[in-house]
């Protein structure tokens, strides 16, 4: 078996965390691939998947609905950085959360996530995971205000206390045009 590449990855480790009757969060949508996938996963439980275009809601939905699995799922058109207002009354164990920073493939490249909005999220989602759970954020920054936001997100997380959250580093070093990469934040105290 060879290394594992970073999107497999990234869904081994929600595999990892979200069983049925849990609630897990995408927090960008974008074409709603990983909100199917944690729909899949949670069972009775359920998805918050959120996203600031509205073609990405749309998407999310329409691909929600074909496979069955939209009354599982509450698409919030709205910035991830209001996560914890939205979840505020959820009383099942919030395991996995999940980012793909950038743009939405396909549409407008200036519309982007940025760091400090990722990480005001970032923080919101420490206060409400459940311990042991975690948060998958696929880094992607083969573009301008990618790159920012990453060394932004980068030194956020570099800064956690180790006690409060164990933080992973994945990727390939060696390929060409800026790979995405995974940070994975373990949620301890």
């Amino acid at each position: 078996m060879g290394l594992m590449r970073v999107l497999p990855f990234a869904k081994h480790l929600l595999r990892e965390h979200v069983v049925p009757g849990t609630v897990a969060i995408d927090m960008t949508a974008g074409n709603g691939h990983d909100t199917l996938f944690l729909a899949e996963l949670v069972g009775d439980g359920h998805v918050y998947a959120f996203d600031v275009q509205e073609e990405a809601v749309v998407a999310t939905r329409q691909r929600l609905e074909e496979a069955g699995m939209a009354e599982r799922v509450s698409v919030i058109h709205d910035s991830h950085h209001t996560v914890q207002t939205i979840v505020a009354d959820e009383t099942r164990p919030i395991t996995a959360a999940v980012f793909n920073l950038g743009y939405l493939p396909g549409s407008d490249k200036t519309v982007t996530t940025t760091g400090e909005t990722t990480i005001d999220a970032l923080r919101q989602l420490q206060d409400v995971m459940a311990i042991g759970g975690v948060i998958v954020v696929v880094i992607y920054h083969g573009h301008d205000s990618g790159k920012i936001e990453r060394d932004e997100v980068l030194a956020y997380v570099e800064s956690l206390d180790q006690k409060q959250a164990g933080v992973l580093r994945y990727g390939f070093i060696n390929q060409v045009n800026h790979p995405p990469f995974i940070i994975a934040i373990e949620k301890r105290a």
